[in-house]
């Protein structure tokens, strides 16, 4: 492979640069010819056929001089020509519209004494002067080339055509990469760190392409790094914090020891909930599924919020239905939702209804509370994110409540979405599949 070879496949400037150079010149080429076939055909002189030319005489004597116009009018029908007769005193023709200024026509050769050729506009026509009369005879219409002109127009059309089409497929394969670009950067922004693009490229996309996959791989490092960081973290402070637990039950009871014990659970919930969020947080995780009545469950877990004195409406359908799910996490999941309602709920009704639908399970969990602003509904699932900047204990928790339950929803191959609006309540809406990948397996 030349250097020369090389550089141009390292380029992706330089590809492109030929591409269009191509191009442009291939469009000159052919506007080029057509032009040069059109002007050929324009220039094409329309001869006179020999019969007029050998009979040119007895046609002049048919006419006469004097001339008869119905013998000049006849002969002009049958010799599909037309005749032109003029002296001093008048003017006649066969072809009313006079498609020819002859008076403009310029000699062209001879033919007897008195007859001659002449050319107008590049045709030829025949002048003969006798008895004092000039006699023009020419073609009744001119025979022209607009057939083989609009072929030509069609045929450099149509060339240019293939060569846009050419050029497109051509940069459209030298783009290829772009497409593969954005859709791994789309896979990674959503947190498919594992995705790599891939390319065999030598050139500047072959280059940013790397440059992505690389960006993924420290990515995932740092995040790996921080999880485990987060985990051995929160492992260690079990230790301390059953001891303080253990200690506390040694102190007398006093309002003291109940502050002591109310923080030392929030941070023992707060750990268990870091803990579960990076667990679900794995690609690989492992639910502890086992086949439950969907309705009966929600119903039992609601249960325990029935002396909620803003009052708690569960809607389920009356026909039951079996879902494999994962308990505990699904346990999580309602009660996250129902404390949120409940905090936020201003001691409003809260309803919690169950939807079975051909190929999926929609639960809701709706309040008529303080309500959320559409800026922050994007980021509710986030880590820690709280609508309340103060981040104030009495108005919300760690802010890992939702992300837990989008975490567990994407764990069952479901999905979490949020509708609010403030000052009218707010609407948490988790979907899962009738049928899970956990309750396929068992069934087979």
């Amino acid at each position: 492979m030349t250097p020369l070879i090389q550089t141009v496949k390292r380029s992706l400037f330089l590809r492109l640069l030929l591409i269009f150079g191509a191009t442009v010149m291939l469009f000159i080429i052919i506007i080029w010819g057509s032009l040069q076939v059109m002007n050929d055909d324009n220039n094409v002189i329309d001869t006179i056929p020999d019969f007029f030319t050998r009979n040119v005489e007895s046609i002049i004597e048919d006419i006469g001089t004097p001339p008869n116009l119905r013998n000049a009018s006849r002969l002009a029908d049958e010799l599909g020509w037309s005749i032109n007769i003029r002296n001093p005193i008048m003017r006649w023709s066969s072809d009313n519209g006079y498609r020819l200024d002859v008076d403009a026509s310029e000699f062209s050769r001879k033919l007897t004494n008195d007859a001659e050729v002449r050319t107008i506009d590049n045709e030829d026509i025949i002048m003969v002067q006798r008895g004092g009369y000039d006699f023009y005879l020419y073609q009744l219409a001119r025979n022209n080339n607009d057939s083989s002109t609009y072929f030509v127009l069609y045929v450099g059309l149509g060339l240019a055509g293939l060569v846009l089409l050419a050029n497109y497929m051509m940069v459209n394969k030298l783009l290829d990469p772009v497409r593969l670009l954005k859709n791994g950067a789309e896979r990674i922004r959503k947190g498919d760190l594992s995705f790599r693009v891939k390319s065999n490229r030598q050139d500047e996309l072959g280059e940013l392409t790397q440059s992505i996959n690389h960006m993924a791989d420290s990515l995932q490092s740092m995040l790996e790094a921080k999880r485990q960081l987060l985990l051995a973290i929160s492992h260690e402070l079990r230790t301390p914090i059953t001891k303080a637990k253990l200690r506390l039950e040694f102190m007398e009871e006093t309002d003291v020891k109940e502050q002591l014990r109310e923080d030392i659970d929030e941070i023992d919930l707060l750990i268990t909930d870091l803990v579960e969020a990076e667990r679900l947080n794995n690609e690989h995780v492992v639910l502890n599924s086992e086949t439950v009545q969907i309705a009966d469950f929600v119903q039992s877990v609601t249960d325990q919020y029935e002396n909620y004195h803003g009052g708690l409406v569960v809607e389920v359908p009356e026909l039951d239905i079996d879902m494999s799910i994962d308990r505990l996490r699904i346990r999580l999941l309602i009660t996250n939702l129902l404390n949120n309602a409940i905090r936020h709920g201003l001691d409003n009704p809260i309803t919690v209804s169950l939807e079975f639908a051909p190929e999926h399970v929609v639960l809701n969990v709706i309040d008529q509370g303080e309500g959320i602003a559409a800026e922050h509904l994007a980021h509710l699932s986030e880590p820690f994110y709280r609508a309340d900047s103060s981040r104030q204990r009495h108005t919300g928790g760690f802010g890992l409540g939702l992300y837990l339950c989008r975490l567990i929803a994407a764990a069952h191959r479901g999905s979490l979405s949020i509708s609010s609006e403030v000052g009218v309540g707010t609407q948490v809406s988790v979907t899962f599949p009738r049928h899970t990948p956990a309750a396929e397996s068992e069934a087979s």
